[in-house]
């Protein structure tokens, strides 16, 4: 006697739904791969997403990064110089970078070298005006091709950012070079810089050059050594300054770089 045993339809279709559903991967599934491989796709330089990040700014539009083995090129134009230089620190911070190399051009208004160079030491000569230093500050300035070169010497670290902040912000300016020296600090040199300005700007024939700040007989100290910067009238004016400053107590020399209008400027040495 043969029993045979009937398998409901229902069970069935269940069966069968189910042998399917295990036969192929869940939506969900299939779905996390596709977005794995999206994912692997765009993490392929996460060094260069980071540093794009950092130049999501309208000052940066024109500015394109690439990275590669951790060095990133940045191309493109800005309008001034300083975010020239600020791109290049913001994305010096950018994880995975190690170096930048800058090919960001600065997009100058037409000026002329000499006309650049004329504003700039204008705009020099009264900065920090105000605040103490400006007759400590000698700081010159050269443009060759829209390049600035600042040299010379400043009181402080806040004087030469000051101007290195004012030339990046100028118009016309495409990269600016830094030579400026910052005197040493000294409770001996801020002793015998007061006293040199008392002596020079307290003698009657040199107190006019105190009235301008924009012409005033520069002082810059280092170790107790002096030089005299600065536009004066005649010669007897700059040999008098030379004098004025010798004659204070500490000093151990005076180098006299001070200029006399209509003389060829003498070489700093």
């Amino acid at each position: 006697m043969t029993w045979t045993m009937r398998i409901p339809r229902a069970a069935l279709v269940t069966a069968t739904l189910a042998g399917a559903f295990f036969s192929f991967p869940p939506a969900s599934l299939a779905a996390a791969r596709i977005d794995s491989v999206s994912a692997s796709a765009t993490a392929e330089n996460p060094a260069a997403d980071a540093a794009a990040a950092r130049l999501n700014k309208a000052q940066y539009r024109n500015v394109k990064v690439s990275v590669e083995q951790g060095i990133a090129t940045l191309t493109g134009s800005v309008d001034i110089y300083e975010y020239k230089a600020d791109a290049e620190k913001r994305v010096r911070k950018a994880k995975g970078v190690t170096a930048v190399r800058n090919l960001i051009e600065v997009a100058a208004p037409p000026i002329s070298d000499k006309d650049l160079q004329a504003k700039l030491a204008e705009d020099l000569a009264y900065d920090r005006v105000g605040w103490g230093d400006a007759a400590f500050n000698s700081i010159t300035v050269g443009v060759n091709h829209g390049v600035v070169t600042l040299g010379g010497h400043a009181r402080t670290d806040v004087d030469k950012d000051s101007a290195l902040a004012l030339v990046a912000t100028t118009r016309g300016v495409k990269d600016v070079l830094d030579e400026i020296e910052v005197d040493p600090v000294s409770i001996m040199d801020n002793e015998i810089r007061r006293e040199v300005a008392r002596s020079i700007y307290g003698y009657a024939f040199l107190s006019k050059y105190a009235v301008d700040p924009i012409k005033p007989i520069r002082i810059s100290v280092q170790n107790g050594h002096v030089e005299l910067y600065g536009l004066v009238d005649t010669q007897a004016d700059k040999n008098a300054a030379f004098i004025r400053a010798n004659g204070v107590s500490g000093v151990f020399s005076v180098k006299n770089y001070i200029q006399v209008a209509g003389q060829p400027a003498e070489t700093q040495k």
